[in-house]
């Protein structure tokens, strides 16, 4: 079967049945259905033209007109079908059969397997609204808030108190940049910068919750039990290493184009991690004095020409990593906060 799919790199899936094999699925990304092996292929023939295409490739008379077939022929196959699945959206899907019997399928075989595409249709695109759903909220809210709102939690204000370590990133001079590139320079500069974060967040556990512009929060959770905090906060120290040496590279290639640099906090603290918002637009999201704290230490980056500070919470659980850079106050917060900078960025 070959089903459409909406998601940023597939274009499609296959699913592939053998005899006493386990069931083979391959992605096709967008650039592969533009190829011209898969314009000339059986599939695309039957979804673009609408209609069943049946090669009997075991008669020496049958064509082998279209890429694949003289593949096919060659391991044996004596006859093949392949039918569009009409999905009720509108869209073409297709299912293809295959037998290596002699004398092909019977002409009584054929009748039933194009009886059977339109229930088979319904099945199939029941299958894929359901993965197209959960590809679409991994997708634009994270894995793990995708989970919850497919388990349920959809209602304004359902939300669970959690303790994380926060990720809080933001560009050098994205206002300066945007005043002087396109709007198309500037999101591909956008994207190459988040391609320099998200990767490593994710390796390391982690999860991205939301863009804001240049902006990029995510949070490292912190286990029920709290027994985990020195692995997480670990875990979202390498991630910011791994991040901050990808930034570097990127500004480093000769097409880079920019001088790419950030400022990222990292805090440990109890955040709200659920739905907010109006009505019927709602955010799957955290808030909490803890993000706000975050906030502030990522704007003394620039201040302080610093890649990476960090909170007393989340420095005392990375030892020898950390030294003090000094004691702020920040806004919105009465006491004053001693501020911790990674060593190696002292030195450098």
């Amino acid at each position: 079967m070959f089903i459409l799919t909406l998601h940023p790199q597939v274009m499609g899936q296959r699913f592939l049945w053998r005899p006493d094999q386990p069931v083979e699925v391959t992605y096709g990304s967008h650039e592969t259905f533009e190829t011209e092996e898969f314009r000339r292929s059986p599939v695309r023939y039957a979804v673009d033209n609408r209609v069943s295409l049946r090669r009997k490739l075991e008669d020496d008379s049958c064509p082998v007109d279209i890429a694949l077939l003289g593949e096919l022929k060659a391991q044996g196959i004596t006859d093949y079908l392949v039918m569009p699945l009409f999905f009720a959206d509108g869209t073409i899907h297709a299912a293809s059969l295959s037998t290596r019997e002699s004398g092909g399928f019977a002409d009584s075989q054929i009748a039933a397997l194009t009886q059977l595409s339109a229930p088979l249709a319904r099945v199939a695109e029941a299958q894929a609204l359901q993965r197209k759903a959960s590809v679409l909220l991994e997708t634009y809210v994270g894995p793990h808030a995708a989970a919850r709102v497919l388990a349920g939690q959809i209602r304004r204000g359902d939300a669970t108190s959690i303790n994380a370590a926060i990720w809080l990133s933001d560009m050098r001079g994205f206002t300066q940049l945007a005043d002087l590139v396109p709007p198309r320079t500037l999101v591909g500069a956008l994207n190459r910068y988040f391609d320099c974060q998200v990767p490593a967040i994710l390796k390391h556990g982690g999860e991205v919750l939301k863009y804001m512009g240049d902006g990029l929060l995510a949070i490292f959770e912190i286990s029920k039990h709290g027994n985990n905090e020195h692995a997480v906060c670990d875990a979202a120290l390498n991630a910011a290493r791994e991040a901050r040496s990808a930034v570097a590279a990127a500004s480093a290639l000769p097409d880079g184009n920019f001088d790419l640099k950030f400022g990222l906090a990292l805090h440990l603290g109890e955040v709200l991690y659920g739905n907010i918002g109006s009505e019927n637009r709602l955010d799957f999201t955290c808030i909490g004095p803890a993000v706000n704290l975050a906030a502030r230490i990522e704007k003394l980056t620039g201040e302080l020409g610093r890649t990476v500070l960090a909170s007393g919470a989340f420095a005392d659980h990375c030892e020898g990593e950390f030294a003090p850079v000094g004691t702020f106050v920040l806004r919105g917060f009465g006491t004053a906060r001693t501020i911790f900078g990674l060593k190696d960025e002292a030195r450098a």
